[in-house]
């Protein structure tokens, strides 16, 4: 069992926690001159460092120097290197690359909009018009379905290898993005077929990374709007990857009930979120993703594996426990369709 989060008591504790900021900004700005490819290769000094980014020695350094105090990167001598966490995370192309999520979507998407968290807790104001009036202009459904990609992946081929998925043959990906999920469950279950369906925009961003797997003949590409559009009936499995989170309160009850109807029966809904403790409070990073949907729309509710199951039962399914997926951050929660 976690144990609960230690009561801040000094007055280091919040500053730690105000000052964080300048930490991810240090880390963005390093992400955005590709750095920690730069050192993929081996240690590098400010002299050869700068003549590649074009950045003066003098910005840079202090750029080094912060990146060095916060672990990010190792000096030896006069030289710098990855830390073995940037390294294997945050070199573009690297088989853990996670670099271009934090790059594009938390830096340039998520970051910005919470500058409007005030106005959005006080329900004066917004970063923009709901995730789907963010994900109708092109630009910004590459840059969100493209770092999501990068996020998701890796996570997705877990899951695959957790949860076989024996007989199904049709699958329905809701608010899919880049399809990442469905990739990585047809290419664990050769049987299956899958659909992604969302936002037009985000679709046309999934067709790259669809046609990229290799996956065409088994994977279709559906345009709609997952609460107000039809979804395709008779499916084995549905899944709803980060889906739930982005709603408003009344859209996930409306969300479930049209995933029960379009289930064949003992149909299977997987549900992969961020989600709360049951009893306590946290995992903080759970409890801070769903804190920034609320720069954006003011009927975001935040909830746990035990109040999400509450919501399934409610639909018509039999959910099981919870399992983490991504620790501190998201689970998995699996439910059979059952008669009502």
């Amino acid at each position: 069992m976690r144990s609960a989060p230690l009561p801040a008591t000094e007055r280091g504790d919040l500053s730690h926690i105000a000052y964080g900021f300048m930490a991810s900004k240090a880390l963005f700005a390093a992400l955005e001159i590709d750095l920690f490819s730069l050192l993929a290769d081996g240690p590098r000094n400010v002299t050869t460092l700068s003549a590649t980014t074009r950045i003066p020695p003098n910005r840079l350094r202090t750029l080094l120097h912060a990146l060095a105090a916060l672990g990010l990167l190792v000096t030896e001598g006069p030289c710098y290197r990855n830390a073995p966490a940037s390294q294997r995370y945050l070199v573009r192309g690297a088989p853990g690359d996670f670099g271009e999520y934090f790059r594009l979507q938390v830096a340039r998407q998520i970051y910005p909009a919470l500058l409007h968290l005030d106005v959005g807790l006080a329900g004066t104001g917004s970063a923009f018009d709901t995730l789907g009036g963010l994900m109708s202009e092109p630009a910004e459904a590459r840059t969100f379905t493209a770092a999501q990609h990068a996020g998701s992946l890796a996570a997705a081929r877990v899951l695959a290898r957790r949860v076989p998925l024996g007989a199904a043959e049709r699958l329905l990906d809701v608010g899919g993005g880049s399809g990442a999920f469905s990739i990585a469950l047809c290419e664990a279950n050769p049987g299956l077929r899958a659909t992604v369906l969302d936002f037009p925009a985000v679709v046309d961003v999934a067709r790259d990374y669809r046609d990229a797997s290799g996956l065409n003949a088994r994977i279709d590409l559906r345009a709609a709007d997952a609460v107000h559009d039809p979804w395709p009936g008779g499916q084995d499995v549905v899944v709803m990857s980060y889906l739930l989170s982005a709603l408003g309160e009344c859209q996930i009850d409306t969300v479930l009930r049209k995933a029960h109807a379009r289930l064949a029966p003992g149909g299977l809904l997987l549900v992969h979120d961020f989600m709360l403790d049951d009893i306590g409070p946290g995992p903080a990073l759970a409890a801070l993703w769903f804190l920034q949907y609320l720069a954006y729309r003011s009927d975001g509710v935040s909830f746990s594996a035990a109040g999400l199951s509450d919501r399934l039962r409610g639909a018509g399914f039999a959910p099981a426990p919870a399992e983490v997926l991504i620790p501190e951050i998201t689970k998995v929660v699996l439910a059979r369709k059952v008669s009502r």
